[in-house]
C-alpha cells in the first residue's frame, strides 16, 4: 500500500539538490536528475537506485525480450553495473579489469578498449574472487580502480588514460575492488585486504590531477583517522582524545584493518561523505581485546578537509566478520511524526539502521531477517550506557565461547545478512528493498601470526540455510526504514547477491544467482517476469532510455564471495572463508561467463 501525507512526499535528496551548490560537481548533480542516463553506480548521490523511468511498468513488464547482449571477453564474478551517458554504455570486468565504451547507436560497437596490464600475482591477495564494482564517471572523465589499486582517469571519449595514482600496496595484501564516488573535484576511493591485516583508509585524489587530496584511515591515531576529539560526535558525544588506539592492545591497530571497499554516499547540501568501514584485522577476537574502533563504522566526513563530523560504530569487537561496508541510502522521510533527514544503512550484522545524517543520531535498529540472532537488540535508550550497541548473546560469542571453540549456529553468517549488493528505495512507496542473505554459520577461531602478505585471518567457518525456515539461503524484502519491519519478502533458494533497481512503473528488478534477472510488484512482491541469463548474476541491474526507448540491464558471470567455488575451482567446504560447501550446488544451475544482456519491450 502506498503511503499518504508526509511519508509519500519523502523526497529523495539527489533530485532536490541544485547546482548553486558550491561544493558538490555541478555536473553530476545535474546529470543525475536525467533519467534517460544511469550515471553513477547507485543511480545517484543519495545511492537510491531508483529511476524516474516508467515505460516498462509492471502491466507490461512481462513482455520484456532481450534487445541485444555482449560478451566481456572475462569469466569470474562481474559485480557493479554498466554506466550510461549521453549514448555512450561504459562496463568493466573483473580482474584485469577491462574497460569497454560501447556506441549504443551503433548496435552496441565497441568505441574503444582499455585493457590494463596487471601483475596477476595480485589475484591470490584479493579476498573473495576478482570482483570489481564499477567505474565512475565526471567532467569527461572514467574512473577505474583496478585489482592493483592503482586509480586511473581515462578519456571518456578516446579510453587515453590522462593519470595514474597507486592507491595501496599489493605486497602487503592491499587490493582494489571498490567503485570510486566523485563528488565536487575529488575522486573517492577506499582499499581492500582486510585478511591480510592492512590498515583501511578512504582517499581523497583531485579528479584533474590525481594528486591526494587528503587520506583518513578507519582505525589509528587521531591524526590518522582525521578526527577532531571535541567536535567529532559518537552517538552526540565528542569522541575525545585517542578513541581509536585507546581500544586496542598496544599497536595491534596497525594490523586493524577496517577496510573501505563499499559504496560512498554524499549530501551536497551538507557537504558530507558517507561510507562504512570493514572487519578488525584477524578475525580470531581473543587476539584484539578492545571495541576496536573505528572498524565497523558508519563516517560522515567532510567532502573538502576529510575530518569526520560523526561516527557510529555498529559492531564493537567483531567477533564474526560483519564487515560495516554496505551502502547508506540518503532520503528525507517521516520518523515518529517529524520530518529527518535520514541515512538508511542495512548492515551485514543483521540489524537496519535509520539514522539522522546531519548528527548522527541513532532513530531505528531492527533485524531485518528474523533468523538474527547473535544479538537480542541494539539498545535504544540513550540514558542507558548500552546506548547504541548491540546486546551479545553468550552462546553465539567467539570470543566469551574461546579460542579453538567452534560456536554453532550463528546467525547471520560471515556474509552478512546482506554483503555489498546494494538495495533500492522508491519515493512512492517509501519502501527499500534489499537483497538478503539467509544463511548461518559455525565458527572456531584460532591463534595467527601476522605475515605481511599473507592471509591473516584465524578463523575456520562452515555455513549453511538458516535453520527451521524455507530451506533457501535468501531473501528478497521490503522494508519500512520508519517503522522498522519487513513489509514483504520473497524466498529465494540462494542468497540474493545482486544490486537491485527501483523506478517509477511500480516494479523492482534483481538479479539471482542461478541466473535470473526478475521483476516483482513493488507493493506487494509479486513476480511478474524472470528470465535466465547465460551465468549466475551478481551485478547490480539499471535501466536508461535511448531513442525514445527504456531499457534494463545487467552483467552476468558468477562469482564473489558466493561463487567463489565456481569462480575459483575451490571444492572444500571450508574453502572460500567458509562459503564453498553452502554453495556447492550451485553448479547445477550455472556456470561461469561473462555477459551483458539488455531487455526491452519489442515495439508494436
Amino acid at each position: 500500500m502506498k503511503k499518504s501525507g508526509l511519508m509519500a512526499a519523502c523526497s529523495v535528496l539527489a533530485f532536490a539538490a541544485t547546482t548553486s551548490l558550491a561544493t558538490a560537481n555541478d555536473e553530476l548533480v545535474e546529470m543525475q536528475q536525467n533519467a534517460k542516463n544511469w550515471v553513477m553506480q547507485l543511480g545517484n548521490y543519495s545511492a537510491t537506485r531508483y529511476s524516474e523511468l516508467e515505460e516498462i511498468n509492471k502491466d507490461n513488464v512481462g513482455d520484456l525480450q532481450v534487445a541485444w547482449s555482449f560478451s566481456t571477453g572475462v569469466l569470474r564474478g562481474h559485480e557493479g553495473g554498466p554506466l550510461v551517458i549521453d549514448g555512450v554504455m561504459y562496463i568493466h570486468t573483473p580482474f584485469p579489469n577491462k574497460v569497454f565504451a560501447l556506441d549504443l547507436n551503433d548496435s552496441g560497437r565497441i568505441i574503444w578498449r582499455y585493457e590494463p596490464e596487471q601483475d596477476p600475482n595480485v589475484i591470490p591477495v584479493m579476498c573473495c574472487d576478482t570482483v570489481n564494482r564499477g567505474v565512475a564517471y565526471a567532467d569527461g572523465k572514467i574512473i577505474l580502480h583496478q585489482a592493483d589499486t592503482n586509480v586511473v582517469a581515462l578519456d571518456a571519449q578516446t579510453g587515453e588514460e590522462l593519470w595514474k595514482v597507486q592507491n595501496g600496496d599489493p605486497s602487503k595484501g592491499e587490493t582494489g575492488t571498490m567503485s570510486p564516488l566523485i563528488a565536487g573535484d575529488k575522486v573517492l576511493v577506499g582499499n581492500s585486504g582486510g585478511e591480510f591485516g592492512v590498515q583501511g583508509h578512504m582517499t581523497a585524489y583531485n579528479l584533474e590531477t590525481g594528486e591526494q587530496d587528503w587520506r583518513a584511515y578507519s582505525v589509528g591515531p587521531d591524526d590518522q583517522i582525521l578526527l577532531d576529539p571535541e567536535n567529532t560526535t559518537h552517538l552526540g558525544e565528542p569522541v575525545g582524545e585517542n578513541s581509536s588506539v585507546d581500544t586496542w592492545e598496544g599497536d595491534q591497530w596497525q594490523l586493524g584493518g577496517g577496510t573501505v571497499w563499499g559504496w560512498v554516499s554524499y549530501d551536497p547540501e551538507l557537504n558530507l561523505v558517507y561510507y562504512g568501514s570493514g572487519n578488525p584485522g584477524t578475525w580470531n577476537p581473543a587476539q584484539r581485546p578492545g571495541d576496536n574502533r573505528w572498524s565497523m563504522t558508519i563516517f560522515a566526513r567532510d567532502l573538502d578537509t576529510g575530518v569526520a563530523k560523526w561516527v557510529y560504530q555498529m559492531t564493537p569487537h567483531d567477533e564474526w566478520d560483519y564487515d560495516g561496508v554496505n551502502e547508506n541510502i540518503l532520503v528525507d522521510m517521516e520518523i515518529d511524526g517529524e520530518e529527518r533527514k535520514v541515512l538508511f544503512h542495512p548492515d551485514r550484522n543483521g540489524f537496519a539502521y535509520t539514522l539522522d545524517r546531519e548528527t548522527g543520531e541513532l532513530l531505528v535498529a531492527a533485524k531485518y531477517d528474523p533468523a538474527v540472532n547473535w544479538a537480542t537488540e541494539v539498545v535504544m535508550n540513550e540514558d542507558d550506557e548500552q546506548y547504541g550497541r548491540p546486546q551479545v548473546v553468550a552462546e553465539y560469542s567467539t570470543a566469551q565461547n574461546g579460542v579453538d571453540v567452534n560456536s554453532e549456529g550463528i546467525c547471520p553468517a560471515a556474509l552478512g545478512t546482506k554483503d555489498q549488493q546494494p538495495s533500492a528505495y522508491s519515493p512512492e512507496t517509501g519502501l527499500f528493498y534489499i537483497p538478503t542473505n539467509h544463511v548461518c554459520m559455525d565458527y572456531e577461531p584460532f591463534q595467527v601470526s601476522y605475515t605481511a602478505g599473507q592471509p591473516y585471518v584465524g578463523a575456520t567457518l562452515s555455513m549453511y540455510p538458516a535453520p527451521d525456515s524455507h530451506g533457501g539461503m535468501g531473501n528478497f524484502i521490503a522494508w519500512d526504514a520508519a517503522a522498522g519491519e519487513i513489509v514483504w519478502s520473497v524466498e529465494e533458494p540462494f542468497s540474493v547477491w545482486s544490486g537491485a533497481l527501483a523506478t517509477a512503473g511500480d516494479i523492482v528488478f534483481y538479479g539471482t544467482l542461478e541466473g535470473y534477472l526478475k521483476a516483482v510488484d513493488m507493493e506487494t512482491g509479486e513476480e511478474l517476469y524472470r528470465f535466465k541469463t547465460p551465468s549466475g548474476i551478481i551485478g547490480n541491474v539499471n535501466t536508461y532510455e535511448h531513442d525514445g526507448k527504456q531499457y534494463v540491464a545487467v552483467l552476468s558471470g558468477i562469482g564473489g564471495w558466493a561463487g567463489i567455488g565456481l569462480a575459483a575451482g575451490l571444492t572444500e567446504g571450508t574453502d572460500g572463508l567458509g562459503a564453498v560447501g553452502a554453495y556447492q550446488s550451485l553448479s547445477d544451475y550455472t556456470q561461469l561467463g561473462g555477459q551483458l544482456t539488455v531487455f526491452s519491450i519489442p515495439s508494436e
